[in-house]
């Protein structure tokens, strides 16, 4: 076998015409690519040597890169045509040894994708994904940059979805996996409206077809005989328009555009995970961030009706169901007034049901989670200026009365056994302290002090702000 030297004598002595050319070409003096030359001769031997670790390759790729960018500067700056020799080769040659060598090593296949990505060499690209995810397929967070980049950077909805799920057949217990496949369905569903809009696709087809009213003949104008469609367009146009119309309607009723995709997506991530309500409540918030699409309403009120079928007692579930009917209502917005109603409905029949129950430690815990959640979700509509005042008026009683199961909570001789409370808390009374209810504050860290006397960010809320 080679020896080290050997094996770094070889490396070096492929650069030796690259060096050359930059000297004849004038674009680095002898002194700076002697420089050079001593800096890779040190890498290589490094590299070669007995105990190199992936840094020394990452280091090795990362000069080279900056080299390279220092040359095509000099080349543009002094109009020096493009060389024999880039540094795009001798890069992913580094990072090709290394991904050999420290084949585990995630941080080098992303440093050489990172590359390939930059250098817009697609085709590299892509065999590195596979490469990569050939090596290991049970890391999640690979095969959601796979899809990502095929749908981001190549626009290929089905080769992302393949790789999802693909990925799930080997991480299916992958919660973050399961989320990421059902924003990628919601991302494909938004963009897929936004192009039909732009392309003004979506307008009706009485609309479309619609004909502007007779107008009464002047006086002094002879009026013609009437004209009939059938007169003047042909049979011809007429199967094109109903076959035009047939297939935006089909398109239109596709699964990928009515939200049937990720419902089953959602049924499927929850059968992995029964009765898991806060995995079930992420998937919810991930599809109310695309609330303007027309079927995302429909997806939420599935999302509920399930949790609410497979664990109807947790806070998280009454979370969703409380805050669902006003997802994506704005504080302006006409719609707001009938959602909030359902929404303080939801929540005055959600705490009568919790008052029912038969354990008080359940029933405590689960009434005060649903009410600091409330206050949360309240918050943004009060600092809108332009919020309606009796719509501000009645946010404001419902703070009120939330806060007040908040202190139910801390009063109890169980407050001490929950360790999510503190921090909790704590952040609701910054948040009523920093919107003006002092009255509420102040009601609270009297109790909060004696649970917690040394939180130092109940002893900066004792004393209100200037």
């Amino acid at each position: 076998m080679a020896g080290a030297s050997d094996k770094a004598r070889f490396y070096l002595e492929q650069s030796v015409p690259e060096l050359q050319e930059l000297i004849r070409k004038k674009i680095f003096t002898k002194e700076e690519v002697s420089s050079i030359a001593k800096k890779r001769s040190t890498f290589e031997h490094k590299l070669n040597a007995r105990g190199s670790t992936a840094s020394d390759y990452a280091r090795y790729a990362e000069y080279e890169t900056n080299l390279d960018a220092l040359r095509r500067k000099r080349s543009t700056r002094m109009g020096v045509k493009a060389t024999s020799y880039t540094g795009q080769r001798r890069v992913f040659s580094i990072l090709d040894r290394a991904t050999r060598k420290f084949h585990g090593d995630i941080g080098l296949w992303l440093q050489l994708l990172a590359f390939a990505r930059k250098q817009k060499a697609n085709k590299k690209t892509t065999q590195i994904i596979t490469d990569m995810l050939r090596l290991h397929p049970t890391s999640p967070e690979l095969w959601i940059y796979a899809a990502d980049y095929a749908m981001d950077e190549r626009g290929d909805v089905t080769e992302a979805r393949s790789y999802m799920q693909r990925g799930l057949r080997f991480c299916s217990g992958s919660k973050h996996l399961w989320a990421e496949y059902l924003k990628l369905e919601m991302i494909y569903m938004a963009k897929i409206m936004a192009r039909r809009q732009i392309l003004g696709l979506n307008a009706t087809s009485s609309k479309r077809h619609s004909a502007p009213k007779d107008e009464a003949p002047d006086a002094d104008m002879i009026p013609l005989a009437l004209v009939t469609t059938e007169d003047v367009v042909s049979e011809q146009h007429i199967l094109n328009t109903a076959r035009q119309e047939a297939s935006e309607h089909r398109f239109a009723t596709t699964p990928a555009l009515t939200g049937a995709i990720p419902i089953v997506i959602f049924d499927s991530a929850l059968s992995k995970f029964p009765g898991d309500a806060v995995f079930g409540a992420h998937m919810f918030a991930i599809v109310a961030e695309f609330h303007q699409l027309q079927y995302t309403r429909k997806i939420l009120q599935h999302i509920v009706h399930t949790l609410m079928t497979a664990a109807p007692a947790s806070p998280a579930t009454l979370n969703c169901f409380i805050r669902e009917p006003a997802v994506g209502l704005g504080a302006t917005s006409s719609s707001l007034p009938g959602g909030l109603i359902t929404v303080l409905d939801r929540f005055d029949s959600t705490v009568q049901k919790l008052e029912m129950l038969d354990k008080p430690f359940e029933k405590i815990r689960t009434r005060a989670n649903v009410s600091r959640n409330m206050i949360q979700w309240i918050m943004p509509y009060l600092d809108t200026l332009e919020l309606d005042p009796d719509i501000r008026a009645v946010l404001t009683s419902m703070v009120q009365t939330a806060w007040g199961h908040c202190l139910s909570e801390m009063e109890s001789k169980i407050a001490p056994e929950l360790a999510e409370l503190r921090a909790e808390t704590t952040t609701v009374l910054e948040m009523l302290r920093l919107r003006g209810f002092n009255d509420l504050v102040e009601s609270g860290i009297k109790p909060a002090r004696k649970i917690w006397p040394d939180e130092p960010r109940l002893l900066a809320l004792e004393v209100p702000n200037a």
